[in-house]
């Protein structure tokens, strides 16, 4: 038998067959289109997001060479927050918004003035900003009240593609804690939290509650003939994709700390008590009952890498296509022969979001006639590893060092980037083995919902490996410090300026 895991992130839909020892079988990928229909307004297609999901599970059945029946259960990932609305018959009312669109961040500098954030957070645990979903439907409110007429649920990304496979509307608990919508250590809806936003009268639209391991539903003949799978399959309630790498990489106490480098740089550990605290930005409910994610995160990642290439590498790309290698591995090669002494060039990694203030953008500073690509690339690296250095510093606030950071996310598939967060957070790097940490997280909530495994501590023991383990430089402690010192010096001197430019 086998499991199935389902990763729809920002930018991708996968899905991966694993054993039931965790060894990866097959993967496959598809990107997924953002929509900008204006500045600050990010979207998605959600019928080309299910067509692209059905299209990868296709492919990875198919890839994996076993009979859709050998799948023992399905469960899914996806990003947190943003909104999928849909309405009685499951059709979506508009675009799905996703969790990098910043349109509501009106409301929320009006929301702090009026101390709604420190009204709710006894109760969310987390910070308010502009793309969680009761920031949204109070935008909608305001700005598009047909479509919310319209709807009858509002759903996460993943609980959109468990429902399309399952025909079944719920709210998984790890993805809706970490919303502001539940009262995070009753694990419940709290109307006093929709009144504080002002969206009371939309309490309709919120489904129920179940999590991650419970059985959601079973595939249907419809969603079976759509992706391949064998009608009757299970499907567990599935993981926030945040959960979904925490699984992945072993966390199942208190005494690991990991770090994700994707489009969000999301930098968290588990603990059995929250932590509720204006200087972390999110504790939710964590997968494993009894424990709580306690996350420092900001869409200020690898995605910044991304929009370089894309912008400014696109011969490179083409050429390394055709060579049937990654621009990326070129990326790292430049990268690789550079010094981090050799160019002070800071990189501030904003281009999606910021750790620095709402009106923060991405820029480069220091920058001379005499500096390559190399030292472009390596200001860029850089740049997002402190970007994870500055949330992880909030997280030591509230825990011990940890004895090493795991990392995941495109960041950990280069041994230049995976060198430099050694170097600059003076602690070892464990890489977790695998491609699809996403896909795999999923897959360990399936597992235990279908009994394979009876807990989850006992699925990460037998699902979860590490290939690789990166030790600092300790001779560069000093001159990183010092670029860290001078990349905030470089923050807090354009903090006057940056409202200029919006």
């Amino acid at each position: 038998m086998y499991l199935l895991g389902i990763d729809n992130g920002l930018t991708m839909a996968k899905a991966a067959v694993f054993t039931l020892d965790g060894r990866e079988v097959a993967v496959a990928s598809r990107k997924t289109e953002t929509l900008t229909p204006k500045p600050g307004h990010l979207e998605r297609d959600v019928r080309e997001m299910w067509a692209s999901t059905a299209a990868v599970i296709r492919e990875a059945i198919a890839k994996a060479g076993i009979q859709p029946s050998e799948v023992a259960c399905v469960a899914c990932a996806g990003h947190g927050n943003g909104l999928y609305l849909i309405n009685e018959a499951g059709e979506p009312v508009r675009n799905a918004i996703l969790s990098t669109d910043s349109r509501a961040r009106d409301i929320v500098a009006e929301w702090l003035a009026a101390g709604v954030d420190e009204v709710v957070r006894p109760k969310t645990t987390q910070s308010v900003w502009a793309a969680q979903p009761g920031v949204l439907l109070q935008w909608l409110k305001r700005h598009e009240p047909a479509a919310l007429e319209r709807a009858r649920w509002a759903l996460m990304a993943k609980d959109y593609i468990r429902y399309k496979l399952t025909g079944e509307v719920a709210a998984e608990v790890t993805d809706f804690s970490g919303a502001s919508l539940l009262d995070v250590p009753k694990m419940a809806y709290d109307d006093s939290l929709l009144a504080a936003f002002g969206i009371t009268d939309l309490r309709r639209l919120l489904p129920p509650l179940l999590r991650s391991a419970d059985i959601a539903g079973a595939v249907t003949a419809q969603a079976a003939a759509e992706t391949g799978l064998a009608a009757g399959t299970l499907v567990a309630g599935g993981v926030f994709d945040i959960d979904a790498c925490g699984l992945a990489v072993g966390l199942v106490d208190e005494s690991p700390l990991c770090a994700i480098a994707g489009t969000w740089g999301n930098n968290q550990y588990i603990s059995r008590k929250p932590v509720v605290s204006p200087e972390v930005f999110m504790t939710s409910c964590y997968a494993i009952p009894g424990y709580f994610l306690i996350l420092e995160g900001s869409a200020t990642s690898a995605s910044n890498l991304e929009w370089f290439v894309t912008e400014f590498f696109g011969a490179e790309k083409a050429l390394a296509a055709k060579q049937g290698r990654s621009v990326y591995d070129l990326c790292n090669e430049l990268v690789a022969a550079s010094r981090p002494e050799e160019a002070n060039i800071a990189f501030l990694p904003f281009l999606y979001g910021s750790n620095a203030g709402p009106d923060a953008t991405a820029c480069f500073v220091g920058l001379s006639g005499w500096h390559t690509r190399g030292h472009v690339l390596r200001a860029i690296y850089e740049g997002v590893v402190f970007g994870h250095r500055t949330h992880i510093e909030r997280l030591l606030k509230f825990r011990a060092r940890p004895a090493a950071v795991r990392l995941t996310g495109g960041a950990a598939r280069s041994e230049a980037w995976v060198q430099i967060f050694a170097d600059a957070l003076q602690t070892p790097v464990e890489i977790p083995e695998g491609t699809e940490l996403g896909a795999l997280g999923a897959a360990i909530a399936a597992a235990v919902a279908a009994g394979i495994y009876a807990t989850f501590e006992e699925a990460v023991d037998a699902m979860v490996r590490f290939a690789r383990r990166r030790e600092p430089d300790r001779s560069r402690q000093s001159l990183y410090d010092a670029k860290f010192e001078r990349y905030h010096r470089t923050i807090r001197a354009l903090d006057p300026v940056w409202a200029s430019y919006r």
